[in-house]
């Protein structure tokens, strides 16, 4: 069964439509707002975003969206955390985000090494990182991360090229040449 006809069903106020709905997103929404976020904030920023979800499905126009709808959800449902975080602690992206030290032996493997990609990507600026998590690790369109971090296609185009040459750096920096 596609998404949009799930939302029809939920927004009718079929449970098994909702549930399955759920189902299927819960762990890319997780994902995401895990890439962003430290462990111990992920799963309270995913339960806040799935009230949102169930709060606003009756509302949302177009069911075929879904996915950028869930995704912009759960990107102010991130940058609200983290603009509460900034407040408290005036700290920077970098400190603030850092998901720690993956040290690996081979820089072959830490290449390739999802522990490593992790630390990678914490080192990103957060709109550089947050467009390569939502293109490259939630399989999104150029189209759908514009809409979702309301920004043009051409700014998505740019970001996924500067994140490209940052985690290119980090890499030759670890000693990893292509």
């Amino acid at each position: 069964m596609t998404d949009e006809l799930l939302v029809v069903r939920a927004q009718l106020g079929e449970r098994a439509a909702l549930a399955e709905l759920v189902a299927r997103w819960q762990m890319p929404v997780w994902t995401y707002v895990r890439r962003m976020l430290d462990a111990e904030r992920a799963d309270d920023v995913t339960q806040e975003i799935w009230l949102a979800v169930i709060r606003g499905l009756p509302r949302l126009r177009e069911p075929a969206r879904f996915a950028p709808w869930l995704f912009t959800i759960a990107r102010r449902s991130v940058t609200d955390r983290l603009r509460g975080q900034y407040a408290r602690e005036h700290e920077h992206v970098h400190e603030t985000l850092a998901a720690g030290d993956v040290t690996v032996d081979d820089p072959v493997d830490a290449a390739v090494d999802r522990a490593e990609l992790v630390s990678l990507l914490s080192g990103l600026p957060m709109p550089e990182r947050e467009i390569l998590v939502l293109f490259y690790l939630q399989d999104l369109s150029v189209e759908d991360c514009a809409q979702i971090c309301e920004i043009p296609a051409g700014t998505v185009k740019s970001r996924l090229n500067r994140a490209r040459r940052l985690l290119r750096a980090q890499l030759e920096e670890k000693g990893y040449r292509p």
